[in-house]
């Protein structure tokens, strides 16, 4: 098990006290796009099921963003099993 899914595994378990770069890192390990124009949130998006969405960088990342993070790594991963049957 690598790194971002040991982290993925700890943020299904616990939402709470997570740093952005910790979901950069798991994002950069799903080939997830990250963009930060400066301002105080990152954006997370993955093109093949079209979605995005913004997080806050505040330090810790509130849980229900986690939450989010892990719905959005879990539906991009379920549309890579589809596609590959």
């Amino acid at each position: 098990m690598n790194k971002a899914a040991k982290l993925l595994d700890a943020m299904r378990n616990n939402p709470r006290d997570w740093r952005i770069e910790q979901l950069v890192t798991i994002a950069h390990q799903m080939g997830m796009a990250v963009r930060n124009d400066g301002g105080s949130h990152h954006i997370f998006s993955a093109r093949e099921i079209r979605a995005s969405f913004p997080v806050p960088a505040h330090k810790p990342i509130k849980p229900v963003y986690v939450k989010k993070f892990v719905a959005l790594v879990d539906a991009l991963t379920e549309h890579r099993r589809n596609q590959n049957g």
